[in-house]
Protein backbone atom coordinates (compact mmCIF):
# COMPACT_ATOMS: atom_id res chain seq x y z
CA UNK A 1 0.00 0.00 0.00
CA UNK A 2 1.55 3.23 -1.08
CA UNK A 3 0.97 6.53 0.76
CA UNK A 4 0.85 8.65 -2.55
CA UNK A 5 -0.35 6.67 -5.08
CA UNK A 6 -3.50 6.26 -2.65
CA UNK A 7 -3.49 10.62 -2.08
CA UNK A 8 -3.22 10.52 -5.99
CA UNK A 9 -6.62 8.38 -6.35
CA UNK A 10 -8.22 9.82 -3.34
CA UNK A 11 -7.61 13.63 -5.33
CA UNK A 12 -9.02 11.84 -8.37
CA UNK A 13 -12.05 10.58 -6.58
CA UNK A 14 -13.14 14.16 -5.34
CA UNK A 15 -12.82 16.08 -8.40
CA UNK A 16 -14.65 13.51 -10.16
CA UNK A 17 -17.42 13.33 -7.24
CA UNK A 18 -17.67 17.25 -7.36
CA UNK A 19 -18.04 17.13 -11.05
CA UNK A 20 -21.45 15.30 -9.84
CA UNK A 21 -24.45 16.82 -10.02
CA UNK A 22 -26.31 14.38 -7.32
CA UNK A 23 -23.12 14.28 -5.30
CA UNK A 24 -22.80 17.76 -4.68
CA UNK A 25 -26.80 18.83 -4.20
CA UNK A 26 -26.55 15.55 -1.64
CA UNK A 27 -23.50 16.50 0.42
CA UNK A 28 -23.23 19.76 0.06
CA UNK A 29 -26.23 21.89 -1.12
CA UNK A 30 -28.98 19.68 0.81
CA UNK A 31 -27.32 19.87 4.50
CA UNK A 32 -26.43 23.91 4.02
CA UNK A 33 -29.81 24.89 2.40
CA UNK A 34 -32.68 22.46 2.43
CA UNK A 35 -32.42 21.32 6.25
CA UNK A 36 -32.70 24.43 7.72
CA UNK A 37 -35.25 25.83 5.44
CA UNK A 38 -37.37 22.76 5.75
CA UNK A 39 -36.90 22.86 9.49
CA UNK A 40 -38.58 27.02 9.11
CA UNK A 41 -41.07 25.78 6.92
CA UNK A 42 -42.66 22.71 9.08
CA UNK A 43 -42.19 25.46 12.26
CA UNK A 44 -43.87 27.99 10.46
CA UNK A 45 -46.54 25.63 8.77
CA UNK A 46 -46.90 24.72 12.59
CA UNK A 47 -47.48 27.80 13.68
CA UNK A 48 -50.11 28.77 10.93
CA UNK A 49 -51.96 25.42 12.21
CA UNK A 50 -51.97 26.68 15.41
CA UNK A 51 -53.42 29.88 14.63
CA UNK A 52 -56.17 28.49 12.54
CA UNK A 53 -57.32 25.60 15.06
CA UNK A 54 -57.36 28.86 17.35
CA UNK A 55 -59.83 30.19 15.37
CA UNK A 56 -62.50 27.42 15.03
CA UNK A 57 -65.20 27.87 16.82
CA UNK A 58 -66.59 24.77 19.54
CA UNK A 59 -69.89 23.77 19.06
CA UNK A 60 -70.80 23.52 22.43
CA UNK A 61 -74.46 22.75 24.53
CA UNK A 62 -75.57 22.98 28.13
CA UNK A 63 -77.55 21.14 30.53
CA UNK A 64 -79.07 21.23 33.68
CA UNK A 65 -77.63 25.05 34.08
CA UNK A 66 -78.34 26.22 37.85
CA UNK A 67 -80.21 30.21 37.60
CA UNK A 68 -77.83 30.73 39.65
CA UNK A 69 -74.52 30.22 37.46
CA UNK A 70 -76.54 31.63 34.77
CA UNK A 71 -73.42 33.97 33.98
CA UNK A 72 -71.45 30.84 33.15
CA UNK A 73 -73.42 30.90 30.23
CA UNK A 74 -73.20 34.74 29.36
CA UNK A 75 -69.51 33.60 29.95
CA UNK A 76 -69.10 31.11 27.18
CA UNK A 77 -71.12 33.03 24.73
CA UNK A 78 -68.98 36.30 25.34
CA UNK A 79 -65.53 34.00 23.56
CA UNK A 80 -65.42 34.11 19.77
CA UNK A 81 -63.97 30.74 19.65
CA UNK A 82 -67.08 29.12 21.17
CA UNK A 83 -70.66 28.28 19.78
CA UNK A 84 -73.78 27.84 22.03
CA UNK A 85 -76.08 25.28 20.25
CA UNK A 86 -79.54 24.85 21.38
CA UNK A 87 -79.41 21.67 23.23
CA UNK A 88 -81.41 18.78 22.34
CA UNK A 89 -84.20 17.64 24.56
CA UNK A 90 -81.83 14.46 26.49
CA UNK A 91 -78.70 14.38 27.36
CA UNK A 92 -78.56 11.29 25.82
CA UNK A 93 -79.88 12.21 22.69
CA UNK A 94 -76.82 15.75 22.66
CA UNK A 95 -74.17 12.82 23.13
CA UNK A 96 -75.28 11.29 19.92
CA UNK A 97 -74.79 14.12 18.49
CA UNK A 98 -71.51 14.32 19.69
CA UNK A 99 -70.63 10.82 18.75
CA UNK A 100 -71.90 11.85 14.86
CA UNK A 101 -69.84 14.87 15.05
CA UNK A 102 -72.39 17.36 14.85
CA UNK A 103 -71.22 19.02 18.13
CA UNK A 104 -67.85 19.22 20.12
CA UNK A 105 -69.01 19.26 23.60
CA UNK A 106 -71.95 18.42 26.08
CA UNK A 107 -71.92 20.22 29.10
CA UNK A 108 -74.00 19.21 31.84
CA UNK A 109 -74.61 20.62 35.28
CA UNK A 110 -75.32 18.04 37.90
CA UNK A 111 -75.94 18.44 41.93
CA UNK A 112 -72.64 18.28 44.29
CA UNK A 113 -72.36 15.26 46.05
CA UNK A 114 -71.06 15.30 49.56
CA UNK A 115 -70.09 17.72 51.75
CA UNK A 116 -70.42 20.01 48.68
CA UNK A 117 -73.87 19.26 48.82
CA UNK A 118 -74.38 21.46 52.23
CA UNK A 119 -73.44 24.84 50.15
CA UNK A 120 -76.99 25.70 48.59
CA UNK A 121 -76.81 26.15 44.24
CA UNK A 122 -72.94 24.33 45.24
CA UNK A 123 -72.49 22.06 41.41
CA UNK A 124 -70.52 19.76 39.74
CA UNK A 125 -70.56 19.46 36.05
CA UNK A 126 -69.93 16.99 33.53
CA UNK A 127 -68.07 17.22 30.21
CA UNK A 128 -68.96 14.42 27.68
CA UNK A 129 -66.44 15.39 24.49
CA UNK A 130 -64.98 12.78 22.05
CA UNK A 131 -61.06 12.37 22.83
CA UNK A 132 -60.17 10.95 19.38
CA UNK A 133 -60.69 14.07 18.13
CA UNK A 134 -58.63 17.61 18.61
CA UNK A 135 -61.53 20.02 17.99
CA UNK A 136 -63.95 17.97 20.73
CA UNK A 137 -60.55 18.26 23.15
CA UNK A 138 -60.18 21.68 22.46
CA UNK A 139 -63.66 22.43 23.59
CA UNK A 140 -63.33 20.92 26.63
CA UNK A 141 -60.05 22.85 27.65
CA UNK A 142 -61.59 26.19 26.39
CA UNK A 143 -65.26 25.47 28.63
CA UNK A 144 -63.10 23.47 31.66
CA UNK A 145 -61.25 26.80 32.03
CA UNK A 146 -64.27 29.16 31.80
CA UNK A 147 -65.92 27.03 34.61
CA UNK A 148 -63.33 26.80 36.62
CA UNK A 149 -62.89 30.56 36.64
CA UNK A 150 -66.71 30.90 37.57
CA UNK A 151 -66.27 28.79 40.63
CA UNK A 152 -63.51 30.66 41.98
CA UNK A 153 -65.43 34.22 41.75
CA UNK A 154 -68.51 32.07 43.05
CA UNK A 155 -67.21 30.40 45.94
CA UNK A 156 -65.18 33.43 46.81
CA UNK A 157 -68.81 35.65 47.00
CA UNK A 158 -70.32 32.55 49.17
CA UNK A 159 -67.49 33.40 51.30
CA UNK A 160 -67.65 37.09 51.74
CA UNK A 161 -71.94 36.79 52.29
CA UNK A 162 -70.59 34.13 55.21
CA UNK A 163 -68.13 36.51 56.61
CA UNK A 164 -65.35 33.82 55.75
CA UNK A 165 -61.89 34.16 55.55
CA UNK A 166 -60.95 34.28 50.84
CA UNK A 167 -57.59 32.69 52.85
CA UNK A 168 -59.93 29.67 53.96
CA UNK A 169 -62.18 29.47 50.45
CA UNK A 170 -58.64 29.56 48.43
CA UNK A 171 -56.82 27.05 50.43
CA UNK A 172 -53.76 27.56 48.74
CA UNK A 173 -52.57 28.31 44.75
CA UNK A 174 -49.85 26.82 43.39
CA UNK A 175 -47.10 28.99 41.64
CA UNK A 176 -45.26 27.52 39.19
CA UNK A 177 -41.51 29.02 39.07
CA UNK A 178 -38.81 27.56 36.58
CA UNK A 179 -34.90 27.83 37.50
CA UNK A 180 -33.63 27.42 34.02
CA UNK A 181 -31.98 30.29 32.09
CA UNK A 182 -32.28 30.81 28.80
CA UNK A 183 -29.25 29.23 27.49
CA UNK A 184 -30.38 25.98 29.47
CA UNK A 185 -33.75 26.12 27.46
CA UNK A 186 -31.33 26.86 24.52
CA UNK A 187 -29.13 23.92 24.83
CA UNK A 188 -31.98 21.98 25.73
CA UNK A 189 -33.16 22.22 22.40
CA UNK A 190 -30.15 21.77 20.47
CA UNK A 191 -29.22 18.89 22.15
CA UNK A 192 -32.41 16.86 20.85
CA UNK A 193 -31.65 18.07 17.41
CA UNK A 194 -28.35 18.53 16.64
CA UNK A 195 -27.21 15.18 17.01
CA UNK A 196 -29.87 13.37 15.23
CA UNK A 197 -29.57 15.84 12.06
CA UNK A 198 -25.67 15.10 12.57
CA UNK A 199 -26.06 11.18 11.97
CA UNK A 200 -28.70 11.52 9.43
CA UNK A 201 -26.90 14.28 7.33
CA UNK A 202 -23.60 11.70 7.36
CA UNK A 203 -25.41 8.80 6.60
CA UNK A 204 -27.02 10.81 3.41
CA UNK A 205 -23.82 12.41 2.73
CA UNK A 206 -21.97 8.95 2.27
CA UNK A 207 -25.40 7.67 0.45
CA UNK A 208 -25.10 8.72 -3.08
CA UNK A 209 -21.19 8.83 -3.12
CA UNK A 210 -20.89 5.19 -1.84
CA UNK A 211 -22.96 3.94 -4.67
CA UNK A 212 -21.72 6.03 -7.53
CA UNK A 213 -18.04 5.42 -6.43
CA UNK A 214 -19.17 1.65 -6.95
CA UNK A 215 -22.06 0.31 -8.69
CA UNK A 216 -22.19 3.64 -10.71
CA UNK A 217 -18.63 2.99 -12.11
CA UNK A 218 -20.23 -0.56 -13.25
CA UNK A 219 -22.91 1.26 -14.93
CA UNK A 220 -20.73 3.38 -16.86
CA UNK A 221 -18.73 0.55 -17.55
CA UNK A 222 -15.27 2.16 -15.72
CA UNK A 223 -14.98 -0.02 -13.03
CA UNK A 224 -12.31 -2.35 -14.84
CA UNK A 225 -10.44 1.02 -16.67
CA UNK A 226 -10.08 1.85 -13.36
CA UNK A 227 -8.98 -1.60 -12.36
CA UNK A 228 -5.89 -1.22 -14.98
CA UNK A 229 -4.29 1.68 -13.36
CA UNK A 230 -0.50 1.34 -12.12
CA UNK A 231 -2.06 0.61 -8.70
CA UNK A 232 -3.21 -2.13 -6.60
CA UNK A 233 -6.51 -2.98 -5.81
CA UNK A 234 -6.23 -1.99 -2.47
CA UNK A 235 -5.05 1.52 -3.07
CA UNK A 236 -7.82 1.72 -5.47
CA UNK A 237 -10.14 0.65 -2.88
CA UNK A 238 -8.89 2.67 0.22
CA UNK A 239 -8.85 5.73 -2.05
CA UNK A 240 -12.49 5.28 -2.53
CA UNK A 241 -13.56 4.54 0.90
CA UNK A 242 -11.37 7.99 1.94
CA UNK A 243 -13.20 9.96 -0.50
CA UNK A 244 -16.55 8.53 0.44
CA UNK A 245 -15.64 9.10 4.46
CA UNK A 246 -14.84 12.38 3.50
CA UNK A 247 -17.77 13.65 1.84
CA UNK A 248 -20.01 12.32 4.73
CA UNK A 249 -18.12 14.04 7.39
CA UNK A 250 -18.58 17.03 5.28
CA UNK A 251 -22.00 16.59 5.03
CA UNK A 252 -22.83 16.08 8.65
CA UNK A 253 -20.45 19.09 9.66
CA UNK A 254 -21.86 21.39 7.14
CA UNK A 255 -25.42 20.58 8.40
CA UNK A 256 -24.46 21.59 12.10
CA UNK A 257 -23.29 24.65 10.93
CA UNK A 258 -26.48 25.81 8.98
CA UNK A 259 -28.59 24.27 11.58
CA UNK A 260 -26.89 26.18 14.47
CA UNK A 261 -26.03 29.46 12.74
CA UNK A 262 -30.14 29.57 11.78
CA UNK A 263 -32.26 28.02 14.52
CA UNK A 264 -32.43 31.21 16.13
CA UNK A 265 -34.45 32.41 13.09
CA UNK A 266 -35.76 29.42 12.75
CA UNK A 267 -37.34 29.12 16.32
CA UNK A 268 -38.49 32.64 16.14
CA UNK A 269 -42.11 31.74 14.80
CA UNK A 270 -42.41 29.69 18.18
CA UNK A 271 -40.88 31.30 20.88
CA UNK A 272 -40.99 34.91 19.92
CA UNK A 273 -40.00 37.67 18.21
CA UNK A 274 -36.11 36.95 17.73
CA UNK A 275 -35.96 34.09 19.68
CA UNK A 276 -36.75 35.55 23.19
CA UNK A 277 -36.52 33.51 26.06
CA UNK A 278 -33.95 30.93 24.54
CA UNK A 279 -30.18 31.90 24.24
CA UNK A 280 -28.10 29.15 21.46
CA UNK A 281 -24.52 28.09 22.55
CA UNK A 282 -22.59 24.99 22.58
CA UNK A 283 -19.56 24.65 25.32
CA UNK A 284 -16.08 25.12 24.12
CA UNK A 285 -15.62 21.22 24.57
CA UNK A 286 -18.43 20.34 22.39
CA UNK A 287 -16.99 21.14 19.10
CA UNK A 288 -14.62 18.63 18.99
CA UNK A 289 -16.43 15.75 20.74
CA UNK A 290 -19.08 16.49 17.77
CA UNK A 291 -16.40 16.38 14.85
CA UNK A 292 -15.08 13.31 16.06
CA UNK A 293 -18.64 11.53 16.55
CA UNK A 294 -18.95 13.11 12.81
CA UNK A 295 -15.50 11.12 11.86
CA UNK A 296 -16.66 8.16 13.39
CA UNK A 297 -19.65 8.31 11.86
CA UNK A 298 -18.09 8.86 8.80
CA UNK A 299 -15.84 5.92 8.66
CA UNK A 300 -18.48 3.37 9.54
CA UNK A 301 -21.19 4.51 7.38
CA UNK A 302 -18.56 4.84 4.27
CA UNK A 303 -17.73 1.49 4.65
CA UNK A 304 -20.93 -0.57 5.18
CA UNK A 305 -22.73 1.31 2.34
CA UNK A 306 -19.55 0.84 -0.06
CA UNK A 307 -19.52 -2.82 0.75
CA UNK A 308 -23.76 -2.72 -0.23
CA UNK A 309 -23.26 -1.22 -2.85
CA UNK A 310 -20.40 -3.00 -4.65
CA UNK A 311 -22.35 -6.03 -4.86
CA UNK A 312 -24.60 -3.93 -7.23
CA UNK A 313 -24.42 -3.50 -11.10
CA UNK A 314 -26.56 -0.48 -11.42
CA UNK A 315 -27.09 2.87 -9.74
CA UNK A 316 -30.70 2.21 -9.06
CA UNK A 317 -29.91 -1.40 -7.46
CA UNK A 318 -27.01 -0.39 -5.42
CA UNK A 319 -29.82 2.52 -4.10
CA UNK A 320 -32.34 -0.50 -3.07
CA UNK A 321 -28.96 -2.45 -1.34
CA UNK A 322 -27.55 0.93 0.69
CA UNK A 323 -31.13 1.94 1.86
CA UNK A 324 -31.45 -0.72 4.78
CA UNK A 325 -28.20 0.99 6.14
CA UNK A 326 -29.67 4.55 5.95
CA UNK A 327 -32.65 3.45 7.59
CA UNK A 328 -31.41 1.19 10.38
CA UNK A 329 -29.22 4.06 11.09
CA UNK A 330 -32.61 6.06 12.51
CA UNK A 331 -33.27 3.30 14.79
CA UNK A 332 -30.43 3.95 17.80
CA UNK A 333 -31.29 7.50 17.77
CA UNK A 334 -34.63 6.74 19.50
CA UNK A 335 -32.05 5.84 22.98
CA UNK A 336 -32.07 8.40 25.25
CA UNK A 337 -35.19 10.31 24.53
CA UNK A 338 -35.84 12.60 27.59
CA UNK A 339 -33.73 15.32 29.22
CA UNK A 340 -32.42 13.25 31.45
CA UNK A 341 -31.01 10.49 30.09
CA UNK A 342 -27.52 10.15 29.38
CA UNK A 343 -24.39 8.21 27.88
CA UNK A 344 -24.38 4.66 30.21
CA UNK A 345 -22.28 1.42 29.72
CA UNK A 346 -24.78 -0.31 27.95
CA UNK A 347 -26.01 2.26 25.59
CA UNK A 348 -21.93 2.70 24.43
CA UNK A 349 -21.69 -0.34 23.35
CA UNK A 350 -24.75 0.41 20.41
CA UNK A 351 -23.21 1.08 17.23
CA UNK A 352 -24.02 4.65 16.09
CA UNK A 353 -26.70 5.37 18.96
CA UNK A 354 -23.58 5.69 21.04
CA UNK A 355 -22.13 8.53 19.29
CA UNK A 356 -25.65 10.09 18.93
CA UNK A 357 -26.04 10.01 22.56
CA UNK A 358 -21.91 11.05 23.26
CA UNK A 359 -22.65 14.26 21.04
CA UNK A 360 -25.97 14.64 22.76
CA UNK A 361 -24.35 14.79 26.14
CA UNK A 362 -21.36 16.97 25.07
CA UNK A 363 -24.07 19.32 23.73
CA UNK A 364 -25.43 19.62 26.92
CA UNK A 365 -22.08 20.23 28.63
CA UNK A 366 -21.61 17.09 29.90
CA UNK A 367 -18.52 15.26 29.10
CA UNK A 368 -17.92 10.99 30.58
CA UNK A 369 -14.21 10.55 29.27
CA UNK A 370 -14.32 6.76 30.16
CA UNK A 371 -17.55 6.15 28.20
CA UNK A 372 -16.43 7.78 25.30
CA UNK A 373 -13.68 6.18 25.16
CA UNK A 374 -15.73 2.96 25.23
CA UNK A 375 -17.75 4.71 22.35
CA UNK A 376 -15.42 5.47 20.04
CA UNK A 377 -13.58 2.05 20.68
CA UNK A 378 -16.71 0.39 19.89
CA UNK A 379 -17.15 2.35 16.92
CA UNK A 380 -13.66 1.70 15.56
CA UNK A 381 -14.38 -2.11 15.94
CA UNK A 382 -18.02 -1.77 14.20
CA UNK A 383 -15.18 0.46 11.13
CA UNK A 384 -12.30 -2.28 11.38
CA UNK A 385 -14.77 -5.37 10.96
CA UNK A 386 -16.73 -4.00 7.98
CA UNK A 387 -12.79 -3.27 6.45
CA UNK A 388 -11.71 -6.75 7.39
CA UNK A 389 -15.25 -7.98 5.47
CA UNK A 390 -14.31 -5.65 2.78
CA UNK A 391 -10.83 -7.38 2.13
CA UNK A 392 -11.95 -10.81 2.30
CA UNK A 393 -14.24 -9.91 -0.35
CA UNK A 394 -11.69 -8.45 -2.50
CA UNK A 395 -9.86 -11.50 -2.61
CA UNK A 396 -12.48 -12.58 -5.02
CA UNK A 397 -12.43 -12.39 -9.14
CA UNK A 398 -15.69 -12.65 -9.63
CA UNK A 399 -16.91 -9.58 -7.21
CA UNK A 400 -14.25 -7.21 -8.85
CA UNK A 401 -15.26 -8.04 -12.39
CA UNK A 402 -19.07 -8.18 -11.59
CA UNK A 403 -19.66 -11.48 -13.12
CA UNK A 404 -21.88 -13.36 -10.83
CA UNK A 405 -24.52 -10.69 -12.32
CA UNK A 406 -24.70 -8.35 -9.63
CA UNK A 407 -26.37 -8.69 -5.83
CA UNK A 408 -25.36 -10.48 -3.01
CA UNK A 409 -27.35 -13.64 -3.30
CA UNK A 410 -26.17 -14.45 -6.58
CA UNK A 411 -22.33 -14.00 -5.94
CA UNK A 412 -22.54 -16.28 -3.09
CA UNK A 413 -23.89 -18.63 -5.55
CA UNK A 414 -21.57 -17.80 -7.72
CA UNK A 415 -18.67 -18.54 -4.87
CA UNK A 416 -20.57 -22.32 -4.55
CA UNK A 417 -19.38 -22.54 -8.17
CA UNK A 418 -16.20 -21.69 -7.36
CA UNK A 419 -13.50 -24.91 -6.75
CA UNK A 420 -11.28 -22.70 -4.61
CA UNK A 421 -10.48 -18.98 -4.51
CA UNK A 422 -8.69 -17.23 -6.18
CA UNK A 423 -5.54 -15.51 -4.73
CA UNK A 424 -5.66 -11.77 -4.07
CA UNK A 425 -2.90 -9.09 -4.93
Amino acid sequence: MRDSVILTLYRKELRSALRERSVVVNSILLPVFLYPTLLWVVFTAFTFVEGMTEGTRSRVTVHGLPAAHGEVLDSLGALPQIEIVAPPETVAEAEQRLAAGELDLVVEFLPAGGAGASLPDNFSVRLAYDRSIERSSRARNRVSDVIERHRQRWLERQAQLRSIPRADVVGFRVAPHSVSTERQLGTLILSEMLPMFLVVMVALGCFIPAIDSTAGERERSTWETTLTLAASRRDIVVAKYLHVATLGLIAGLLNVAAMFISMGPVMAPIIGQGGAGFEFALPPLAFPVMVLGAFALALFFAAAMMILAAFARTFKEGQGMVTPVYWLALIPLLLGQGSEATLTPITAAIPVGNVAMMMRDAVRGVFQWPLIGVTMAVSAAAVVLCLLLARSILRFEAFLLGTYEGSIVRFVRALSRIPTPPVGP
